[in-house]
């Protein structure tokens, strides 16, 4: 195996038998195993407190690998020697006396990352313990969302694990950030002069977010009820796009650099008043209706349900910021469950020339937009205006994309699962793609206001049909001032 920038480590994943794990984790390090990614010395050990025997954990893993791994990216040869890292270690997370056992089956010098795919409330648990058996001095901890329901409980649940992981070893997870568009957009915006002098309230007039989820609950009632759209993609991962496209150039490339501008654009968001809740910001919540052809249930109908629950599952809203870059350039965040499609794109909208020499019935035309597609397909496409071709169309102008798919583009690469991406620079020790305390703690505060209102005023969520784009007053929300959704069907 060719020799990598990685060092060799033991890879601890505290909950290896979880959704999470099974689905996306596994999956994402055997494919730097397969890229010849990881450490020949590298180990992977398997952590979580069920019954039966390692043999048979292992066969799980090794189920779930075949079923969430393309079939033309199973190579046997490589599949035997990942399968051959990991080792089932039976882990009460609760239990100090396990975690004797744990450190035992750890060399003196190795490094370890601790993955924590397990529920925000044992992390503290979990990292007192390996401090407990000296494990806690060299070992990196990676927090998967959500981390904590409020700014408070975040707080409890980040100092828990400050009392034995300083900041420079806790890398905490929003896997939007690994996703290759969205490292695209710093390439993008401060690599090229074209669209960083022009990134700015003088010449963008708004900016959409979307992140439309076409599935339902997924059997993840007992966790989202309580948490909601707002908590669950709000708070992490529409803010961070936000941020990523709002904040200034950063002084470098380093890790604290990016996050120190992120953090400004999060204390820029202008708070939404009791008055602005009824105009800036829409939720709902899905009834019956029709997904991909088939009727599908209302959300109050779903299996396990609270038939009385008011929790949302669509949020759209306006955002300000208020600094000089975005003064009065509104941002349109929407996010949702049982949409019409799977869809996360941003679209920047330019303004329209001063000085219009077309036809004016043409005019609703004239708007150049930069669209960002993180999902389905990964690209980027900028909307431009051009003259219809033919002797008979006269100055007749057409909207048509300059576009970079990146399938297309790079047919002979493999675009790298966003896990893949933040396991690798975890390895590496690169703390960039990570979130940082403040930016949690700000992302709260905002989101905070927004749910004691809710709460205050009593509202309910507006009821919109499963495989529709949410309710009409979504729509209302951005044609209130004078603007559209872009791509809406």
């Amino acid at each position: 195996m060719p020799s990598t920038s990685v060092e060799p480590c033991t890879f601890a994943l505290f909950g290896a038998l979880g959704d999470l794990a099974l689905r996306k984790l596994f999956p994402a390090l055997y494919q730097l195993d397969r890229a010849e990614l990881l450490h020949d010395d590298t180990r992977i050990l398997a952590l979580a407190r069920e019954a039966g025997t390692p043999q048979q954990h292992l066969a799980n893993i090794e189920e779930h690998l075949r079923l969430f791994v393309a079939k033309a990216q199973i190579e046997e040869a490589t599949l035997s020697r990942f399968l051959a890292r990991i080792a089932y270690v039976h882990v009460d997370f609760m239990n100090e006396a396990d975690y004797v056992n744990l450190a035992e089956q750890i060399g003196p010098a190795e490094q370890v990352i601790a993955y924590f795919a397990t529920p925000a409330a044992v992390y503290g648990a979990i990292c007192e313990n390996l401090h407990k058996v000296g494990l806690a001095d060299r070992c990196r901890v990676v927090l998967e969302k959500p981390i904590g329901h409020d700014l408070a409980s975040s707080r409890r649940v980040n100092d828990a694990v400050a009392q034995y992981f300083p900041e420079n070893r806790t890398y905490r997870i929003d896997h939007y950030l690994g996703k290759e568009t969205v490292q695209n957009l710093i390439a993008l915006r401060f690599a090229n002069s074209l669209f960083e002098t022009q990134w700015n309230q003088n010449y963008i007039s708004h900016v959409e977010i979307t992140v439309a989820e076409e599935v339902g609950i997924e059997g993840r009632w007992g966790y989202f009820d309580k948490a909601g759209q707002l908590r669950d993609m709000i708070q992490n991962h529409l803010l961070q796009l936000l941020c990523l496209i709002a904040m200034d150039p950063p002084a470098d490339l380093s890790a604290d650099s990016i996050r120190d501008e992120k953090v400004k654009v999060l204390k820029a968001l202008a708070p939404i008043s009791a008055e602005g809740l009824t105009t800036q910001v829409v939720r709902g919540q899905y009834i019956a209706g029709y997904s991909q052809g088939k009727a599908v249930p209302g959300y109050l109908e779903e299996e396990n349900s609270n038939t009385q629950s008011d929790t949302e599952t669509f949020v759209a809203l306006r955002a300000d910021i208020r600094n000089w870059r975005w003064a009065g350039v509104p941002f349109y965040l929407r996010t949702g469950k049982r949409m019409p499609q799977k869809l996360s794109q941003i679209v920047i909208h330019f303004k329209e020339p001063q000085h219009y020499i077309f036809a004016p019935e043409q005019r609703l035309q004239i708007s150049n937009k930069l669209i960002i597609r993180l999902q389905p397909d990964e690209g980027i496409s900028l909307r431009v205006m051009t003259k219809e071709q033919g002797l008979d169309k006269g100055m007749q102008l057409r909207s048509g994309p300059l576009q970079l798919n990146f399938s297309d583009t790079y047919r002979s690469a493999r675009i790298p699962d966003a896990y893949e991406r933040l396991l690798l620079e975890v390895m590496q020790g690169n703390q960039n793609l990570f979130v940082r305390k403040d930016e949690i703690e700000y992302a709260w505060k905002w989101c905070d206001q927004l749910i004691a209102g809710w709460k205050k005023s009593g509202d309910a969520p507006k009821p919109y049909a499963a495989g529709s784009w949410g309710p009409m007053s979504s729509i209302a929300l951005i044609t209130r001032d004078g603007r559209s959704w872009y791509g809406d069907i």
